[in-house]
């Protein structure tokens, strides 16, 4: 029952008024990073500015309140954007509500049922394509407002809005285009100067004093939505009805799969910043909980946001008490300065979301992946070009259904008659000449050995043994020869774990690597990563390249000693 205990409760044991003080600075500047980032969404969206304010404190103090991440700080975030102005052009804003509250529920029930764990088996191609897609949408749906261009109604198709774009391009606005061009590289240089205040702060109270000051005929948030309140809502509900339950229930479901994938995926991110380690399940049903209730207060749908997740740590904050504090921030801010908020330009919250979706498109990510096997590269290309030109739930679903045929697929081409008759056969096992009780393993040295194909759930199953490792080893060799594939996800993994070693002063040796996974490894630049003398065919080279390491003799090759697997790659 300890998973589906909130970390807050957790962390309550052994508090101090240091951490308080910590967690407090950390609160109110991500309350004040959150408060563009909030009014942008909810704009981008197709809602009110204040919409998006109301989900970031309601749904940011549940979260951190009752999550299973010390650092996690919810809110409205970009992956969310493109899916919620789909429904509310469809639905308006009542079918949004029911939807989000019915994808709540499902969050909900993931959590009791333990899907925490299986969403993290997604394969890494299929979130890198549709978080790719969803940053090229939010940025083809900020060029109006960027450019200032007179065109009074956008078509929602990409590619019939790219072409309204270039047709009307000569009715740019340059006050508007100053303003954004402004905002933007104040957001690029200003973290040269400082990480402490947020660039895109900067940049909305510099736009918005030159807008007033020269009175620039450049729209503002007032001047197209009108002013925004300074309360909170009044609780309301919603009438619901089997056929309105049936229309809502596809968008819904949709809401809560990207709700958990961003959630889990920002939570594993602050466990590697701070050492920590998550409840999966415990987040799921807070995440449930926040889109519940944020739409009875007026809100939209909630997940884990990583940029501002990252900002609390780095600024110090260690516990949920930092969220429940940034929550507080915002309804503070929204209470007593609410009314300046309708003086900020469209061009700036434009150049906000334009920063937003450069920094989703992961596209390091991307082009590392077009190294990758080239069946991940399909998975990765159909689910970015599903994403873009059609929907993103028709993207999430053939990208899954694309990953496992694949793996399917891999499976085929590796399987081994001999290995699958020994493995029927009811037979005395034969002693292993290249087991490790043969062996002279040096002190300080870690051997581990992966079994089968180092696919994306394998991948995880890795990442979670090398975690249970308290102490370090100065060397560990890392044993592949029963690994007859490998795909992206088992990549990214050799990588993170490679850098992960790196902070640790650990010393790490691949052992045993076959040909598809060492022209895979090549591919991806990981072989060079590791360099080739910490590359070897055979268990004998690898124990020889650790004692070498320690500065100890080697023992020398066996007579029969298997190639290196730089030779293995030339036959």
């Amino acid at each position: 029952m300890s998973l589906l205990k909130p970390k807050l409760l957790t962390t309550l044991k052994d508090y101090n008024k240091k951490q308080f003080i910590a967690d407090a600075t950390a609160g109110v500047i991500v309350g004040i990073v959150a408060l563009p980032l909030a009014i942008a969404f909810g704009i981008a969206s197709g809602v009110t500015p204040e919409k998006g304010i109301i989900t970031a404190i309601i749904a940011g103090f549940i979260i951190s309140a009752l999550g299973g991440s010390r650092v996690q700080i919810g809110g409205p975030t970009g992956a969310f954007i493109i899916i919620v102005y789909g429904i509310m052009q469809q639905y308006g804003y009542t079918g949004l509500a029911i939807a989000t509250i019915m994808s709540g529920i499902i969050l909900v029930i993931m959590g009791v049922a333990r899907f925490g764990s299986l969403i993290k088996f997604i394969p890494y191609p299929v979130v890198v394509g549709f978080t790719s897609g969803i940053a090229l949408l939010i940025f083809s749906t900020q060029i109006k407002d960027f450019f200032g261009l007179q065109i009074k109604n956008v078509p929602a198709e990409f590619h019939e809005k790219w072409i309204v774009y270039f047709q009307n391009f000569s009715t740019i606005n340059f006050y508007v285009f100053g303003i954004a061009a402004l905002a933007l590289l104040i957001m690029i240089f200003w973290p040269k100067v400082t990480h402490r205040i947020p660039g895109s702060l900067i940049a909305i109270i510099v736009t918005t004093l030159i807008v007033i000051i020269f009175k620039l005929p450049v729209d503002t948030i007032g001047s197209r939505f009108g002013e925004i309140p300074s309360n909170l809502p009044a609780p309301h509900g919603f009438e619901l009805s089997l056929s309105v339950i049936r229309n809502l229930i596809g968008p819904a479901t949709v809401i809560a799969i990207l709700a958990a994938i961003e959630s889990l995926l920002s939570a594993v991110v602050a466990d590697g910043m701070i050492g920590g380690k998550h409840r999966s399940n415990m987040e799921l049903i807070a995440q449930g909980i926040a889109n519940i209730a944020s739409p009875i207060f007026g809100g939209i749908p909630a997940t884990g946001a990583i940029a501002r997740t990252a900002t609390n740590i780095k600024n110090g904050g260690r516990t949920p008490v930092a969220g429940v504090i940034h929550s507080i921030t915002l309804l503070l801010i929204m209470l007593f300065f609410g009314n300046y908020a309708r003086l900020i330009p469209m061009a700036t919250l434009a150049a906000i979301l334009v920063i937003v979706a450069y920094n989703m498109s992961e596209w390091h990510e991307f082009v590392s992946l077009m190294k990758s096997p080239k069946s991940d590269i399909v998975v990765l290309l159909t689910t970015f070009f599903l994403t873009v030109i059609f929907d993103l739930t028709i993207a999430i679903e053939i990208g899954m259904v694309l990953s496992v045929l694949l793996f399917m697929k891999r499976m085929a081409e590796v399987s081994n008659v001999s290995v699958v008759t020994r493995e029927l056969e009811d037979e005395e096992e034969q002693p292993d000449p290249n087991s490790l009780d043969r062996k002279s393993i040096p002190k300080g040295v870690e051997v581990f050995e992966i079994n089968g194909p180092f696919f994306f759930g394998a991948a995880k199953k890795f990442k979670e043994q090398m975690e249970i490792v308290e102490d370090p080893p100065k060397v560990r060799i890392i044993r592949m020869r029963n690994v007859p594939a490998i795909d992206a996800t088992g990549l990214q993994t050799l990588k993170d774990f490679y850098y992960d070693a790196k902070k640790n002063n650990t010393h790490i040796i691949l052992s045993g690597v076959h040909t598809q996974p060492l022209y895979a490894m090549t591919q991806a630049g990981i072989f060079d990563l590791y360099g080739e003398e910490n590359i070897h065919g055979n268990i004998d080279d690898a124990l020889d390249r650790a004692r070498e390491i320690l500065g100890l003799p080697k023992l020398g090759r066996p007579k029969d000693f298997v190639p290196t697997v730089k030779r293995e790659m030339n036959n």
